[in-house]
C-alpha cells in the first residue's frame, strides 16, 4: 500500500478451490480477523464468486483482468501464483516467476501495474520479516507455505506466533478443531465371516464408555433394514448401498460424531470415494479384517458360502464376486487366532495414536 500509494482491495474467491483447502467462509472470517491490523478506511473487503482453476499465469492474467474490471490501479502477483504445486514428479508445475511475468508483458495493455510480492520468510535471530530475496546468503530463516498451515492444523498442531496473527489461528482452529475434538469414522471392510460386525459392537461400547462424542453404528445389515430396503444385492445395489453408508457417515463426522461402519464393501474405487468424502471433514481410518476365507466358510453358520459354491446365489463377494482388498488401510486386522476385544483395542491403540482419543 505504502509502495503503490493506494489503498487495499481484498478479493477472497469464494468459489470451488483445490481439495484440502480451508472452505471459504472460514476465510473470509479470517480476512476480516486480518483486516482489523490495517489502519481505518484503508481497504474494501469485496468477496469474489470465482472458481479456482491452478493454471498458474493464465490465470494469473484473469486476476489481474477481473482487478482492473473491479476499479484497481496495481495488481499483486504472489510467488507461483494460483499455481497447482508440485508435479507426479516432485517439482513445480509452474516456474515460480511464471504468472509475474506473463501480467507484466501484458499489464499496460490490460491498463494495471504489477506489483511483485515475493515469498515472506521469518528471521529467527533478528526476529523480523523479509522477502525471500532480501535474506543475505547464510540466514537462517524460516518459512511457512499454505499447504504447511493446514496440514498442521489438521494433524492439531501448534502453529508459530510468528506464521500469522492469533485472532487468524484461533478462527481456523474454530472450523478445523484438532483431531481430539474432530469427528472421525472407523471404517471396517472384509468379507462375509471375517469379524466386521462383532468388532463393531465392541468398538460402539468402547466409545459409549469414553462418552466425549455420539456414536453411530452403520453396520451392513442395519444400514440394509433402515436405510435400503429396496435395495436387491446386485452388484450395482450393493455398491450403493455402501455408497450410502460413506454418506451417513461424513455427515457423522462433520457434526463431530463417530462413525463406525462395518460393509464388505468389496470394491477399491468406492471405498477411496468414501475415504475422499469423509476426510475433508474428519478423520477416517480404513480397517481391513483380512480373516481368510476358509475361516469365513467356517463361520458361515447360514450357509450363504456353501448356496454360492453350489450356484444357488450368483454374485456372491469372495466366490463369484471380487473382493478387492485395500492396498494401505490403516489397519490390517486378522481375527482367525484372536477375540473381538483384541482386534478392537488394536483400533482403540491406533486412534489413541493419531490423537483422535
Amino acid at each position: 500500500m505504502r509502495q503503490a500509494n493506494a489503498n487495499l482491495l481484498l478479493l477472497p474467491i469464494v468459489g470451488m478451490t483445490k481439495p484440502g483447502d480451508f472452505d471459504h467462509y472460514t476465510r473470509a472470517r479470517c480476512y476480516h480477523k486480518m483486516a482489523q491490523h490495517y489502519p481505518p478506511d484503508s481497504f474494501i473487503l469485496s468477496l469474489l464468486p470465482l472458481a479456482m482453476r491452478l493454471s498458474g499465469p493464465r490465470e494469473a492474467l484473469l486476476h489481474a483482468i477481473v482487478s482492473k474490471n473491479y476499479g484497481c490501479t496495481h495488481f499483486i502477483t504472489g510467488r507461483d501464483h494460483a499455481g497447482p504445486g508440485l508435479d507426479s514428479n516432485g517439482k513445480p508445475y509452474y516456474g515460480s516467476n511464471e504468472a509475474r511475468e506473463l501480467t507484466e508483458a501484458y499489464s499496460a495493455e490490460i491498463g494495471v501495474k504489477v506489483l511483485p510480492f515475493e515469498e515472506m520468510v521469518y528471521l529467527p535471530f533478528e526476529d523480523e520479516f523479509r522477502t525471500a530475496d532480501q535474506v543475505p546468503e547464510g540466514t537462517q530463516f524460516i518459512s511457512l507455505s499454505g499447504s504447511d498451515i493446514r496440514e498442521r492444523i489438521r494433524k492439531g498442531r501448534r502453529i508459530p506466533e510468528w506464521a500469522t496473527f492469533p485472532e487468524v489461528i484461533q478462527e481456523i482452529q474454530k472450523a478445523y478443531p484438532p483431531p481430539r475434538k474432530q469427528g472421525f469414522t472407523v471404517f471396517l471392510t472384509g468379507l462375509s465371516g471375517a469379524g466386521k460386525s462383532t468388532i463393531a459392537k465392541v468398538l460402539y461400547t468402547r466409545f459409549l464408555e469414553l462418552g466425549d462424542r455420539p456414536v453411530s453404528l452403520l453396520d451392513g445389515d442395519i444400514v440394509r433394514h433402515n436405510l435400503s430396503s429396496e435395495l436387491t444385492f446386485s452388484k450395482e445395489h450393493r455398491d450403493i448401498n455402501v455408497r450410502r453408508i460413506g454418506f451417513v457417515a461424513s455427515e457423522i463426522t462433520k457434526n463431530r460424531g463417530i462413525a463406525i461402519c462395518a460393509p464388505i464393501a468389496p470394491y477399491a474405487v468406492t471405498r477411496a470415494e468414501i475415504r475422499k468424502l469423509i476426510e475433508d471433514y474428519g478423520g477416517f481410518a480404513e480397517v481391513h479384517v483380512s480373516t481368510p476365507i476358509e475361516v469365513c466358510e467356517k463361520r458361515d453358520r447360514k450357509g450363504m458360502y456353501a448356496k454360492a459354491r453350489a450356484g444357488l446365489i450368483k454374485g456372491y463377494t469372495g466366490v463369484d464376486d471380487p473382493y478387492e482388498f485395500p492396498e494401505s488401510p490403516e489397519l490390517r486386522i486378522d481375527t482367525t487366532d484372536i477375540t473381538p476385544d483384541e482386534a478392537a483395542q488394536q483400533i482403540l491403540l491406533f486412534l489413541q495414536h493419531k490423537g483422535y482419543i
